[in-house]
């Protein structure tokens, strides 16, 4: 039996499909590669090992798993060991900007003191990076962060950041009180989706004021705000990040009373060396920023 077929089949079958382990997969494979692996797998045994649509595990998938699991399960756990108790592998999810722009010199500082470190980065909405991390897809999430979470997920608040109204350059307005004065917005709104915190804390606040104003365009990142706002499509809704400059037709109105958005380190379970390395690090370049 090949036992790299069998790798391949512990990952599909711990990640729920083909595509799913091909994202979490620790080495580049593609998925036609992998569709093949196991197919041949599945003629070694002359037996099919889960149904593809919707995906779950046949009986014989079932058993197969349950014996692989743990030792597959556990490979990270030994190398730590063999390393003398230090993992050089971390897994991290952010934000474009995060991952762009503050993660680097952060990363230097950290690998000088894990000699081999070796990172997996992914880039995800708050909401996806809690989904990974409760199922053990990353080890450390950089995101906005809310009050409550799940139990067995730990969070470090790092920093607070104000919310701002981004407008044209040549906008007429001067502050964004003269918005909620009006019987109705008609600019479109560029926004996170609602369902994100700072859209979350955006829309709870307008509430309160009894302003209704909904995203027109809903986008994925503060660069994307920006630069559609830029393109004079709407009026973003977005934070001042220190030391982040606008584009030049660009520029910020404070949004008074409205409750800032705490960017935060998520993870899971107990921490080890190389993790309270990364959320030192992470603290001390927080405190730099503010």
């Amino acid at each position: 039996m090949n036992v790299h077929h069998l790798e391949l089949f512990y990952y599909v079958a711990r990640h729920g499909g083909i595509m799913e382990a091909v994202r979490n997969i620790p080495y580049g494979i593609q998925q036609p590669a992998v569709s093949s692996q196991i197919s041949q797998l599945e003629e070694f045994l002359g037996v099919t090992l889960f149904q593809r649509r919707p995906f779950a595990l046949t009986a014989k998938g079932e058993k197969l798993f349950k014996f692989i699991q743990p030792f597959f399960a556990n490979l990270d756990k030994v190398a730590t060991e063999l390393q003398g108790g230090q993992a050089r592998h971390i897994r991290i999810g952010a934000s474009t900007i995060v991952l762009r722009d503050h993660l680097p010199q952060l990363l230097r500082t950290v690998s000088g003191k894990f000699p081999g470190l070796k990172m997996s980065l992914r880039e995800g909405f708050p909401a996806q990076l809690e989904t990974w991390l409760q199922a053990d897809e990353i080890d450390l999430a950089i995101t906005l962060t809310e009050k409550n979470y799940p139990p067995g997920i730990c969070s470090l608040a790092l920093l607070k950041l104000p919310l701002v109204l981004l407008v044209g350059k040549n906008s007429g307005l001067k502050a964004a009180e003269e918005l909620w004065q009006r019987d109705k917005i008609n600019e479109p709104l560029i926004c996170f989706p609602p369902g994100q915190p700072l859209g979350k804390i955006f829309q709870q606040k307008l509430g309160e004021l009894g302003v209704d104003w909904f995203p027109s365009i809903e986008a994925s990142s503060v660069d994307l705000i920006e630069t559609y706002v830029a393109n004079g499509l709407g009026i973003g809704v977005s934070v001042a990040i220190p030391k982040k400059p606008l584009p030049p037709n660009v520029r910020p109105l404070a949004l008074d009373g409205f409750p800032p958005v705490t960017i935060g380190a998520l993870w899971r379970g107990r921490k080890t060396p190389l993790l309270q390395t990364f959320l030192d690090e992470l603290q001390a370049r927080a405190s730099r920023l503010a």
